[in-house]
């Protein structure tokens, strides 16, 4: 009796690679980020560009507390998430957002 073998194939964003070592707060975050915030601050093409600045650990110059700050309210061009998610979901994107490299620099 032949038994098949099933092979699930798992698709990765681009940089998932990099960021294979996220503790649970850290992949809740990336689920988050994804969903809610990819719509901006992640490219739909390798070729477009994003509504909003591509984030990374070095967004609001490393600190933790302006990334929270402005996620949790909001700015003039992005709206706020403090109804949307829980102190601790803004707690996870901002513990992701660190994992993330800077991007590096286009040559001109």
């Amino acid at each position: 009796m032949w038994r098949g073998v099933l092979l699930f194939v798992l698709v990765l964003p681009a940089g998932a690679s990099a960021q294979s070592g996220l503790n649970d707060q850290q992949r809740v975050g990336q689920t988050l980020f994804t969903q809610s915030c990819g719509v901006c601050h992640l490219k739909p093409q390798i070729t477009a560009n994003t509504f909003g600045p591509t984030l990374s650990k070095e967004s609001a110059g490393g600190r933790e507390d302006v990334v929270r700050e402005t996620i949790t309210n909001g700015t003039p061009r992005m709206p706020g998430f403090k109804h949307t998610f829980e102190p601790a979901q803004i707690d996870a994107i901002v513990a992701y957002l660190k994992t993330v490299p800077a991007p590096q620099a286009t040559p001109r």
